[in-house]
């Protein structure tokens, strides 16, 4: 099959109404869709609101209709992209969205949609970004993108592929998201709610039972093609360590110099400190060393013999740790949380043994948490893959 030909997306799109909802109605509630309200993981809107129109943000101005695509023009590498649903027809969208709104027969919106995702889009709206601590494209750069357009029958036939591996990734995904709350469903069951602790275990400061450290500040200028590999938020993928998906490395002199204290070790325990995705624990193994902590890392180990390394992962997943670093969290746009705040925090403290138990029993759903995290992984390359050959005529 030949490549189809390029065209840009604002020659296949058409405009967008907008109004001023304190102005022209004030009186009435609207439907809201912020840069919050998606979920950039499932690309989907999540998060829309209800608003008083007297009361409506300054970027409350775009009307949505069913089929428009929104694209993100911040932070465009987080690729905050959706397709509107019949159920938001008519909403409100902020103006920090390109809203993109195909001319009928012409680009089919699934097809465009498919197109927003691919890393070819997302490669070139990272290029093209202004702003270092705060990165952002214009609309006229989104339009500007040029994608191939093959005839109607099949922009429809490659949604219809693409669509359908989406599909199965979320089926997946929610299965995995079932794992991860049974171990939470035994943990509660065990121990009680650590939110409120209806058992009245002992609280402990989680410094006096938690070593932990954050990484370096380490600068891109000191970044290498080779020697030891910075560990980084991205590196944590579906509850396991993942380091093939990075390639930032350390001159193993400069970490014998200055960071030889922060090389892990087989057995620890990191978290993600930053990001829409703070939160998220691995456990480190002897076939990802040598490894070095980054910052945005925390790196976890008890402290002594009274916890158990599976008892703190379970906790940092938890309602109860979330919670209380919440609370302490600074940042909206990049959520960012540290050793000050985990000095904070406190953690309930059952008997060894309980959690030992606790232990034995969450090792075989995490066994197969692996094994599914794993298969998320492999089936997330391919969907990757189908989208590069769909859109260069070789689906």
């Amino acid at each position: 099959m030949s490549v189809p030909a390029l065209i840009t997306i604002g020659e296949r799109v058409e405009p967008v109404a907008s109004w001023i909802p304190e102005r022209d109605q004030p009186d009435r509630v609207f439907t809201y869709i912020d840069l919050s309200a998606i979920d950039q993981n499932a690309k989907i809107i999540t998060g829309a609101r209800r608003l008083p129109c007297a009361t409506a943000p300054s970027r409350a101005r775009q009307i949505v209709q069913a089929g428009d695509i929104l694209v993100s023009t911040v932070r465009p590498n987080l690729n905050g992209v959706a397709l509107v649903p019949p159920e938001f027809d008519g909403a409100t969208a902020s103006t920090g969205f390109c809203v993109l709104r195909p001319v009928k027969d012409s680009l089919d919106p699934r097809y465009l949609f498919q197109w927003v995702k691919s890393p070819l889009f997302v490669g070139e709206m990272v290029r093209r970004a202004t702003g270092a601590s705060y990165p952002a494209v214009s609309d006229r750069i989104v339009c500007q993108s040029k994608l191939p357009l093959p005839p109607m029958l099949e922009q429809q036939r490659i949604a219809d592929i693409l669509d359908s591996a989406d599909a199965l990734y979320a089926k997946r995904s929610v299965a995995l998201k079932r794992l991860d709350e049974l171990t939470q469903s035994i943990f509660c069951e065990m121990f009680g709610d650590p939110a409120t602790n209806p058992k009245g275990w002992p609280l402990a400061d989680f410094a006096s039972v938690i070593f932990f450290q954050e990484g370096p500040g380490v600068r891109n200028w000191q970044f290498r093609s080779e020697g030891i590999k910075l560990i980084n938020v991205r590196n944590i993928v579906n509850g396991e360590l993942d380091t093939s998906n990075s390639n930032r490395y350390l001159s193993p002199i400069e970490v014998a110099q200055k960071y030889q204290h922060f090389l892990l070790d087989e057995g620890d325990l990191v978290v993600a400190s930053s990001g829409v995705t703070w939160g998220k624990v691995a456990e480190v193994s002897a076939a990802h060393l040598p490894l070095c902590l980054n910052t945005s890392m925390i790196r976890l180990r008890p402290r002594g013999r009274n916890i158990e390394k599976g008892f703190i992962r379970t906790f940092i997943e938890s309602f109860a740790f979330r919670k209380q670093i919440h609370r302490l969290i600074t940042g909206s746009a990049q959520p960012n949380f540290g050793p000050a705040h985990l000095e904070q925090v406190k953690i309930p403290l059952p008997t060894v043994d309980l959690q030992r138990e606790y232990v034995e029993r969450v090792a075989r759903i995490e066994k197969l948490r692996g094994v599914q995290g794993r298969s998320l992984v492999n089936l997330d390359t391919l969907i990757r893959s189908l989208r590069h050959d769909a859109f260069r005529g070789e689906l």
